[in-house]
């Protein structure tokens, strides 16, 4: 993460929350996975979105027009024994000169020096519920100071969260950002492509997760944004499959939904083909309904729509498609408005995409929907899930399910799909598939 960009945030952070307010930022805690085996760490988005400071034990202090620097950063000091342990750390030193930081403390001595910063200030920037015992931290130091009142200090007495301010920052992703997401997008989107061409019935599905991963990080994206999706057949039809467990059949479509991490920024690509190489008739009949309703919900990505023209798009499509195939019985309009539909197709047709794969940003905005302006970065992905069990589907139709999910940015005159090189049409995927060297 460019240290420019990171300052720029930070100073309009500052000048949104005004003078006479201090704003703390915590990074994530690290969580043991079992015993004494901790889970990878990842810094909290918030926090590494104004810091780009990546190791655990940290906390980001934000004093707008502070003489002695607005941006202190309390983290661990230099330790050549432990670092000999568990790796190299940035210290203070670092804090100050990588990370731009205008004072840096160890945070051994948080619980001395913060209480003495929140001092004078009216109002505390803060997102209280994250963390139980952080709050509690935080509850005692203003304690602390509220307990010294006769003394002249003064306490702040109005806490705000951050997230109203911050979180609308992060829904408007800047250049750098977005060359970040595009990078994200296209290593994840030959992963997928590594995965159409290794897919061969006999398989497991998590041969084939095995396949995205190494193709995320030979490619330099260290993890998945997510825990990956490969469901075959009936696996398919479950929207958040993760047991990656079964064997792959003859006559299976395999839906994928798999999305690198690649410095802090997410991918989130579904792609669905059939394991043989070839769709069978039905299969192909639902795919391409399912793309068309695509490619319609990409149609009203653009400036000045509303975030829910996509989703109507699809809904529209979908339905009509679902008619004429058998699938549903009646009036199209009659079976949107009392959402028929949801029996196939259950879930809202896209979300917010950034730092986290469901990343922050309102949807709403005084009760009606947001609307789409440039530098928003969202899903695209509509579905149809046809489960065996399913009370009056045609045999034909049993166990075939489908997502087709493409990352897409506003631009000013329309949208640009990011994850555009990962095939979705079906002459393409079967193309692809049969050209295995």
């Amino acid at each position: 993460m460019d240290k420019k960009e990171c300052l720029r945030r930070r100073k309009r952070l500052m000048d949104m929350i005004g003078s006479d307010s201090i704003a703390i930022i915590p990074t994530a805690s690290v969580y043991i996975r079992n015993r004494d085996v901790e889970f990878p760490f990842r810094a909290d988005s918030d926090f590494y979105y104004l810091t780009a400071y990546p190791e655990p034990e940290a906390v980001a202090v934000l004093i707008p027009d502070r003489a002695e620097g607005e941006f202190i950063l309390f983290c661990r000091e230099s330790d050549e024994e432990m670092e000999t342990w568990h790796g190299r750390r940035a210290g203070l030193e670092g804090a100050l000169e990588i990370y731009g930081a205008d004072d840096a403390f160890p945070i051994e001595d948080m619980d001395d020096i913060l209480p003495g910063l929140i001092e004078g200030h009216e109002r505390i920037f803060y997102n209280m519920g994250s963390d139980q015992n952080f709050d509690q931290r935080v509850m005692a130091w203003v304690k602390q100071i509220r307990d010294k009142a006769r003394t002249g200090v003064v306490a702040p007495d109005e806490f705000i969260s951050l997230n109203h301010f911050l979180h609308d920052m992060r829904l408007y992703k800047s250049r750098l950002e977005i060359k970040l997401m595009r990078q994200a997008a296209k290593i994840s989107a030959r992963a997928h492509q590594r995965a159409m061409q290794s897919c061969k019935p006999g398989m497991h599905e998590y041969q084939i997760e095995a396949e995205l991963l190494h193709e995320f990080i030979r490619n330099g994206a260290r993890t998945a944004a997510y825990p990956s999706i490969v469901g075959s057949g009936a696996n398919g039809c479950i929207l958040h499959y993760t047991e990656n467990q079964d064997e792959i059949s003859e006559g299976d479509l395999l839906l994928i939904d798999a999305g690198a991490e690649y410095q802090g920024y997410a991918s989130d690509i579904t792609r669905t083909f059939p394991a043989s190489g070839r769709f069978s008739t039905a299969q192909r009949q639902a795919y391409d309904l399912v793309l068309a309703a695509q490619l319609a919900a990409i149609e009203e990505v653009k400036p000045g729509n509303h975030w829910n023209d996509p989703h109507d798009a699809a809904v529209r499509v979908l339905t009509e498609g679902m008619v004429e195939l058998g699938i549903l019985k009646g009036d199209p309009e009659e079976l949107i408005k009392d959402q028929d539909y949801t029996k196939y197709y259950m879930h809202r047709t896209g979300h917010w995409i950034g730092m986290d794969v469901h990343d922050v940003g309102d949807y709403k905005l005084d009760g009606e929907w947001r609307m789409l302006e440039p530098g928003m970065v969202l899903t695209v992905e509509p579905g149809l899930y046809l489960p065996a069990e399913m009370r009056g589907l045609p045999k034909k139709w049993w166990n075939i399910g489908i997502r087709i999910e493409d990352d897409v940015l506003v631009t000013k005159d329309g949208y640009e799909v990011l994850s555009k090189d990962a095939p979705k049409h079906a002459d393409e995927i079967e193309e692809l598939m049969a050209n295995v060297v």
